[in-house]
């Protein structure tokens, strides 16, 4: 199986290619930062540069061509502006979404955030990021050619992953380990039947595998 992730370099997106690599998965990383490679390849991924920012959907289809899932994980990241909310977060999401369609990649998975709306209501930069993923979740979730799955994490931490997370539609406020947000991504690939879902995932009680069989087909 291959797997091609934008915003390779990112925080959940390097942990999540340690384990697919370690699980024998041929695995890609879109970067736009040539010095970001070697972290790539140290985390057993394929570093592919590409800003997709600026590229056209046929150059990221091409990128795209031959992968089984493509997998949403890059962001703007803290201290971004306005601006780079809408490029990045929603822009880039789109266009990666509809070159993943045009590249016949089944299976997309979207990492977006707790409380995305796209009628979001603020003046701030954090709503401003809300509304970007939320028109960037409901773009996705229009693409019929794609099995989707948009996963929602809560507010990001960079404790050690327990393997206990709570995964429903409806979780309610609360935080979540990095390491666990990945480990989730690595089973909701592994767990076509969960196309279709929209989750929320906080740290909770049950296994990060049983979570995901859980909701599966719901």
């Amino acid at each position: 199986m291959r797997i091609v992730i934008a915003g390779g370099h990112g925080q959940i997106a390097l942990r999540l290619e340690r384990l697919l690599s370690a699980r024998g998965y041929e695995v890609a990383g879109i970067i736009r930062d040539p010095a970001q490679g070697d972290d790539l390849r140290e985390a057993g991924a394929e570093p592919v540069l590409c800003d997709l920012e600026s590229a056209s959907v046929e150059h990221v289809a091409g990128i795209l061509q031959g992968a089984d899932v493509a997998v949403f994980a890059a962001g703007a990241g803290p201290g971004s502006g306005v601006e780079r909310k809408d490029t990045v977060d929603r822009a880039a999401a789109v266009l990666f979404s509809d070159a993943a369609e045009w590249a016949r990649v089944r299976r997309f998975l979207m990492v977006s955030s707790m409380g995305a709306d796209a009628w979001h209501d603020g003046d701030e930069v954090f709503d401003a990021y809300l509304r970007a993923k939320g028109e960037a979740d409901d773009h996705v979730r229009t693409r019929l050619g794609l099995e989707w799955t948009v996963l929602r994490p809560g507010a990001l931490v960079d404790d050690a992953g327990r393997g206990l997370v709570r995964l429903e539609v409806r979780t309610g406020r609360g935080s979540v380990p990095r390491d666990d947000v990945a480990a989730v991504l690595a089973e909701l690939i592994e767990t076509p039947a969960t196309a279709g879902l929209t989750l929320e995932l906080v740290s909770g009680s049950t296994p990060v595998e049983v979570a995901v069989k859980d909701v599966a087909g719901n």
